[in-house]
């Protein structure tokens, strides 16, 4: 088994349903974006709040089960690696429609935790599962 040392985990709510598409090979793979928010207090006292934007790859079973059971709104922790611009090396750089610029972080997720409890109070844990990571990343269709 390959171990990766690029791994990142945060946690999240998502900002839209995920989809679900199928490689050329009839691999599936679910996109979703998981807002995860930051807030600290500044050396004026003034509290700043930030919200960083995780574009997520799913792939096979485990994306079949993001497609099934996350909907807008979910609350995850997902643990992956990160997946630079093949161009770059970094993340993906982009201007907003105010213009100001800001950039993507996309995700290979490889676990994901729902925190979403059936009781909704968050407490029941929530389901994990883990996936190897072998489909080419020339495969991602989007």
């Amino acid at each position: 088994m390959t171990r990766h040392f690029n791994k990142t985990t945060f946690v999240g709510h998502l900002g839209g349903d995920p989809e679900m598409r199928y490689t050329p090979a009839g691999t599936p793979i679910t996109t979703f974006s998981v807002a995860s928010n930051d807030q600290y207090t500044n050396e004026k006292g003034e509290t700043i709040k930030t919200t960083t934007w995780f574009r997520c790859a799913a792939w096979g079973k485990l994306g079949e089960i993001c497609n099934q059971y996350l909907h807008k709104g979910s609350k995850v922790l997902v643990e992956g690696r990160l997946t630079p611009d093949k161009k770059t090396g970094h993340p993906r750089i982009w201007t907003r429609q105010d213009g100001t610029a800001t950039a993507d972080y996309e995700v290979r997720v490889a676990e994901i935790y729902f925190l979403d409890s059936r009781n909704g109070n968050g407490s029941d844990g929530g389901a994990s599962a883990e996936v190897q990571l072998t489909p080419a990343e020339d495969e991602i269709p989007y």
